[in-house]
């Protein structure tokens, strides 16, 4: 008995009839990051894994709990759970600090953490990202910030609340942590194994952690608005003044904290309540000292990530419009195998105008063949038999409308066939404005 082999949990295939979904999303994040300067970088699907222990921070829950890492003979390796370490790596080793700043990149990629699978969170994932390095001022937070609410104002999405917070530096995070040690030690005992570690090495990471125990004790503990400096006060407020001109609507949230170390003053979230739980579609913020830390002079750097599977669930729950997938412009029917060679020469010169064009693979009789053209949504269905050889013509039927039209099977065809795409798809825009108005 054969075994049955299904992919692993945590994972999903993406197929042909759901793909024209992720082609929508990714072309409005790639537009929308160009058009405000971005460029795309590709970086390697694994790391070092001294790299996440570096800038993710050893007691994060992705480095402790959910980071896949394999040993290849004395060197060690990670999955990327996220795409900033990798990214600003690729900038250092590259040089491109030392070209014109801010350099300003983008991504699309896949990432993979080792979680519990639900609604919007799976372990592998895609996101897609934006960093801007060389810029310090809050400018250019608010830049960032436009970036993403343009990116889900393009696809459509309406209910999303941008939430912003200041967690300050090192300079004023340091009495804050002496603050949430004093806060937290009366309840040592009951907090988790894991946040009693963090209790000593990082007790702002216990504001994240995902046990009930722990946010109920967490959630009277002091904020971080409340400690922060002159300068991180004056940049969350210029901040806001940047929003407030931009028209971007915010709300000041105190408790939003980053599971990641290299983040420092403007955090940033925008949450939507429409895909269940996890309900933070794009996430950012500053990380002025990642840059340093992974061996490069002091540079200040900001972006943010954004989960496609969550962009796209949101979108559906929304009722957003999508891209419409590519249908077939043109099924060619063959009736014998004299007419196959006519049929692949027609094919091969309209794709090489750019049409999608098929013609039959299966030796199908003329009725299942019109039934696939029918299948597969094409646009016109062209008959090729002895007669059609014969005279040199053949009908272009319009599949929607059932019109006939007489082609030519000569050097006009190309342009004849041409003419008549156009004019169905110019048609076909005028029947959509009517319909909208």
């Amino acid at each position: 008995m054969a075994i049955k082999i299904t992919r692993p949990q945590g994972t999903e295939d993406i197929t042909p009839k759901q793909i024209y979904k992720w082609h929508t999303v990714e072309q409005i994040a790639r537009e929308t990051a160009e058009s405000f300067g971005f460029h795309e970088i590709r970086i390697p699907t694994f790391e070092q894994t001294d790299l996440f222990l570096r800038s993710v921070g050893e007691t994060t829950d992705v480095v402790q709990k959910e980071m896949y890492t394999v040993k290849a003979k004395e060197t060690e390796f990670t999955l990327r759970p996220e795409g900033t370490a990798g990214t600003i790596r690729a900038m250092l080793q590259n040089g491109m600090l030392n070209d014109a700043l801010p350099q300003k990149v983008f991504y699309i990629l896949s990432c993979f953490r080792h979680e519990r699978p639900q609604a919007g969170r799976l372990r592998e994932f895609h996101q897609f990202g934006v960093e801007m390095a060389g810029s310090e001022g809050p400018e250019s937070d608010a830049e960032i910030i436009a970036l993403a609410k343009n990116l889900l104002d393009r696809a459509g999405l309406k209910n999303i609340v941008l939430h912003i917070n200041s967690i300050g530096c090192p300079i004023c995070r340091a009495e804050y942590h002496r603050a949430l040690k004093a806060y937290f030690e009366p309840h040592r005992k009951e907090l988790c194994p894991t946040c009693q570690t963090r209790l000593d090495k990082n007790p702002m990471r216990i504001l994240d952690c995902k046990s009930p125990i722990c946010a109920e004790i967490a959630k009277d503990a002091p904020l971080i608005p409340d400690f922060l400096c002159e300068e991180c006060r004056t940049h969350y407020e210029s901040l806001q003044e940047y929003l407030r001109a931009l028209d971007i609507d915010f709300l000041l949230d105190p408790k939003i904290v980053r599971g990641l170390d290299y983040y420092t003053k403007t955090v940033f979230e925008f949450i939507t309540t429409d895909i269940g739980a996890q309900g933070t579609v794009c996430a950012g913020g500053r990380y002025d000292g990642l840059i340093e830390q992974l061996g490069g002079k002091p540079t200040p750097a900001m972006g943010f990530a954004l989960g496609l599977e969550r962009l796209i669930l949101t979108m559906e729950s929304q009722g957003c419009a999508f891209k419409a997938p590519k249908k077939c412009d043109l099924y060619i029917a063959p009736m014998d195998k004299a007419a196959t060679p006519v049929a692949m020469q027609l094919s091969n010169t309209l794709r090489h105008n750019g049409y999608q064009v098929e013609y039959d693979l299966m030796h199908r009789g003329l009725k299942a063949q019109m039934k696939y053209a029918n299948k597969i949504g094409s646009t016109f269905v062209m008959v090729l038999g002895e007669n059609e050889l014969k005279s040199q013509n053949a009908n272009l039927k319009n599949m929607e409308t059932g019109e006939e039209i007489a082609i030519a099977l000569n050097e006009t065809f190309e342009q004849r066939f041409d003419d008549l795409a156009v004019q169905y798809m110019f048609q076909d825009i005028l029947d959509e404005m009517e319909k909208e108005n």
